[in-house]
């Protein structure tokens, strides 16, 4: 089983999604779960503050360590072995490897050196090839805000995702693109066997082939007649054919 952890103001941003399809099915079959950690539970003074104004001057606000910290090792204390995961433009381009690493070799250590001043280089090496592993896993994921973070917080992260080069208002869509991402794709979740094998992106820069349902003849547009015929030889060719590359 795959949990994360999701670190959020909000909360109710995430849920709906996470309570539904394939996200439901996956927690339903005890495959998949989410826990949700308030950060204005950790916030400083009467007013809960998670943020302040950046050093040096300059637009936004920024969160600050104290909270984060205390949120992350709140959820570290009940589970030393969970890893923690920050959306962020300055990481590792989130793609297909990586989820798939993360949802079929759950559990699988960072390799290379420990200190974490590193950077994103031998944890990302870890998502593309972890060891063969079996085992349950647990990540956290911070979903950032406002003008961004401290930088000291990094200290705490073990994988840093970006999802393109753009800039979101927090880190809410990317981590529910992280976990779909990774749910879909652990044994069980989706329908057939081979769903998540031959699908985009399930050999390295690969699209999958077209493929059509009913009716047969729609506006005049028609189905391929080769997808008819019962040949699975020549579909199989037409297929591979029609495949193509990002």
């Amino acid at each position: 089983m795959i949990k994360f952890t999701i670190i959020t103001l909000f909360q109710e941003a995430l849920e709906p999604y996470l309570k539904t399809s394939m996200m439901w099915k996956a927690v339903d079959k005890g495959l998949a779960e989410f826990e949700f950690v308030n950060l204005r539970e950790f916030g400083l003074g009467p007013h809960r503050s998670v943020d302040d104004t950046p050093y040096g001057g300059g637009d936004g606000m920024l969160l600050r360590c104290e909270p984060v910290f205390a949120a992350i090792e709140s959820v570290k204390a009940k589970d030393p072995s969970a890893k923690v995961i920050l959306p962020t433009p300055a990481g590792e381009i989130w793609n297909q490897d990586m989820a798939r690493a993360l949802a079929l070799h759950p559990g699988s250590r960072p390799s290379g050196p420990s200190p974490r001043a590193d950077g994103a280089n031998s944890r990302a090496a870890a998502l593309r090839n972890p060891p063969d592993c079996k085992a349950s896993a647990h990540y956290i994921i911070l979903c950032p805000h406002y003008e961004g973070y401290d930088e000291r917080i990094l200290s705490l992260v073990d994988y840093k995702i970006s999802l393109g080069k753009y800039v979101l208002t927090g880190g809410e869509l990317p981590a529910l693109i992280i976990i779909d991402s990774v749910v879909r794709l652990i044994p069980g979740v989706l329908g057939g066997e081979t769903s998540a094998e031959i699908e985009s992106f399930s050999d390295g820069d690969n699209i999958e082939y077209p493929q059509y349902t009913k009716p047969y003849d729609f506006r005049g547009m028609k189905v391929p007649d080769v997808l008819l015929s019962g040949n699975h030889g020549e579909i199989a060719k037409w297929r591979e054919e029609h495949s193509g590359k990002a």
